[in-house]
């Protein structure tokens, strides 16, 4: 060892040291590497464990190698082996610095154990809060309930409002209501609740501020949904859009439930299923002792809540949810440089003349003027900005949400298919921090990573023939719902389903899944007259029982409601009352009905029993008034009938709606 250290005194001292920082820096990227692939499970198991060996190799031998070159004195040896360690040191750095991003990238779009949740006193603006104000909180009747309880309890505390009166409320929707109204002075709700309640439907929410505001650390609730199952076998993915108007996300942000798309998934054949769920879909919500409301109301009691929610809704169990902040959808497009989609003309006459054609909606800011973006309908390029306003537009459309729910398929769709064009490899950086930056999800790192193989086999398709994946749309029939809140006694717009409809398409995806097996078409009619459409599934398809809702007795007679209790099972009562009742009705005629007691538009589930309230005197011919006058201009929830297709008690000819069925799915 004497005699080796003596010799290598002797080398050439420049060689020597470009040999040893060589060899150094060699080791730290290989040490770095052998990290990094250790990450990526399940990835090319055995070409990363070639790789590593053959790298591994490299180094010994250069380290042997070469020390014996430097007592030989071989330096051209030295020269060439070293400038191939520098090269495959070049290499790794580059490998590493790509595998870092992938690795954090991962981290920040799978869900934390540990998120920061947040309660604020939410006031109207000209509120002053005293010992006298009255606060509405939400009570604590299930778990995703008692998170937001006990955050608003602390609160409370921390600024000193015991002494004021706290009202309890079993929802949302009656609180917020409730402080529009100014029946309650404040209420408790997350910092980011104007994309929970929109002003559109919530009319006077912009006129509030954030009095004060309580954040902690807490054990992340929706940590449970995480599933044990690996992507390389059939799975669900509940889509959840997030419209922000800041970039970034985290899981502990509410969002407004307007997107929610339910995909299936078999990776083995390469098919997809799409199904979204129109927001004001009447249906019970899971975590509000399943009361009816809108199926995007859920999305104020977390992810968990609108979940389950739709797990019962389509008797499917959810896999995964994915959360995605529109606003990132600016990024990823024009990370992409752009993406191609044909967009829908408008059809709604007063649009398309107040914006002469072309489908215009404010910009990623929420700005309007000067900001607004106005795209022109046909085949095109879409930029971010584009793409998110196509993406976010209904009023353009007698289909209002229906057709927004199409338009975003296709820009879903569309970023896909530009994504996994294997020309934007170069931008991988780029994509992967507009994609990991905007959305979140209960995968785990490792199930991501499944995905590996799933996405190699779409890339290597797509080289082969041009295809991609089988997509699959569907289309659920709906009808026109007017209910009758609870709260305020209003009614607002809603849309019911028709069972027939969701069957097919919960069928649709259970064969995607494997958990049905497909059924032969036996029978097929062929009209050579007629240009061949296929149809979405669940298209065209009215059948099953619907919701029903309390009519309006109002001004008719008694037999034609005693008709009606026989039919629909309901224990009637009659009394007559003269005008000193506060059920007598000064505008209905003497012998016909002027009150109810369960007001129309109300759903007829869990009705049992009516009292209708008869003006005393002699019958006369009916004259029907409107019970509720405030009704006929405009419901509290800030609908008008320019403004939403599913506006109270409005309708649209059957004509043109089939007129606009036809080209709603190409």
């Amino acid at each position: 060892m004497k005699v080796l250290f003596n010799k290598i005194k002797r080398v050439n001292k420049i060689f020597l040291s470009i040999y040893l920082l060589v060899l150094v820096v060699l080791c730290l990227c290989y040490g770095l590497f052998i990290k990094n692939m250790l990450g990526f499970t399940n990835i090319e198991t055995m070409l990363r464990i070639i790789i590593v060996a053959i790298l591994g190799v490299w180094i010994f031998v250069y380290f042997l190698w070469n020390l014996v070159n430097l007592i030989l004195k071989k330096h051209l040896t030295i020269a060439i082996t070293t400038s191939v360690s520098v090269i495959l040191s070049v290499i790794l750095v580059v490998i590493n610095y790509y595998a870092g991003i992938v690795i954090t990238g991962i981290g920040n779009v799978t869900e934390k154990d540990f998120i920061t949740y947040s309660s604020s006193l939410v006031i109207l603006n000209e509120t002053k809060i005293d010992k006298d104000s009255s606060l509405g909180i939400i009570k604590s009747d299930n778990k995703e309930q008692e998170l937001a309880h006990n955050l608003a309890i602390e609160l409370i505390k921390k600024e000193k409002l015991t002494d004021n009166k706290i009202l309890e409320y079993t929802n949302y929707y009656d609180m917020v209501y409730d402080l529009l109204n100014k029946k309650i002075d404040g209420v408790f709700l997350t910092p980011n609740y104007l994309t929970s309640y929109p002003e559109e439907e919530f009319k006077g929410i912009n006129d509030t501020k954030i009095l004060y505001n309580y954040s902690k650390e807490m054990e992340n609730e929706d940590k449970v949904l995480v599933k044990n199952k690996d992507l390389t076998e059939p799975f669900t993915v509940l889509l959840m859009g997030v419209d922000s108007t800041e970039d970034g996300l985290s899981s502990g942000t509410s969002f407004n439930g307007d997107t929610l798309m339910l995909i299936t998934f078999n990776p083995q054949t390469l098919n997809a299923t799409m199904f979204s769920i129109p927001r004001d879909t009447y249906v019970p919500i899971a975590c509000n002792n399943n009361r009816y409301a809108k199926i995007n109301s859920s999305a104020a009691y977390g992810t968990s809540c609108v979940k389950k929610t739709i797990e019962q809704f389509t008797g499917i169990d959810i896999d995964y949810h994915v959360k995605i902040n529109f606003k990132g959808v600016v990024d990823l497009v024009e990370a992409l440089g752009g993406v191609e989609v044909e967009v829908e003309k408008p059809d709604y006459k007063a649009y398309i003349n107040e914006y002469k054609g072309k489908v215009c909606e404010q910009n990623s800011l929420r700005q309007f003027g000067d900001n607004l973006i106005c795209i022109e309908p046909g085949v095109q390029t879409l930029n971010g900005e584009e793409a998110l306003a196509y993406a976010r537009c209904r009023h353009a459309y007698l289909l209002s949400d229906i057709a927004r729910n199409k338009h975003q398929q296709q820009i879903i769709e569309a970023i896909a298919r530009k994504i996994a064009n294997p020309n934007n490899i170069n931008k991988f950086s780029e994509l992967l921090n507009a994609i990991t930056n905007n959305i979140d999800t209960n995968m785990t790192k490792e199930q991501i990573l499944s995905f590996y193989e799933v996405l190699k086999n779409m890339i290597s398709k797509t080289l082969q023939d041009g295809s991609f994946l089988t997509l699959e749309k569907t289309y659920m029939e709906y009808y026109n719902l007017p209910v009758r809140l609870s709260n305020n006694g209003t009614i607002t717009s809603a849309i019911g389903h028709y069972p027939g409809s969701l069957e097919a398409i919960v069928d649709l995806m259970k064969v995607n899944l494997g958990l049905k097996k497909k059924e032969m078409i036996k029978t097929f009619s062929f009209d050579a007259n007629e240009e061949y459409i296929t149809k979405p599934v669940g298209q065209g398809i009215t059948t099953g029982e619907k919701l029903v809702t309390m009519p309006n007795f109002v001004g008719q007679t008694v037999s034609t409601v005693e008709d009606w209790a026989i039919n629909n099972n309901i224990e009637l009562s009659t009394e007559f009352v003269d005008n000193t009742s506060e059920y007598y009705n000064p505008t209905v005629m003497p012998g016909l009905i002027g009150y109810q007691s369960v007001k129309d538009a109300v759903l007829l589930n869990g009705v049992t029993e009516l009292t209708i309230y008869i003006n005393d005197g002699e019958p006369a011919t009916p004259v029907i008034p409107n019970q509720d006058e405030e009704d006929d201009d405009e419901d509290n929830n800030g609908y008008n009938n320019s403004d939403n297709l599913f506006d109270n008690n409005t309708s649209i000819p059957d004509d043109i709606i089939d007129q606009n069925l036809q080209d709603l799915f190409p």
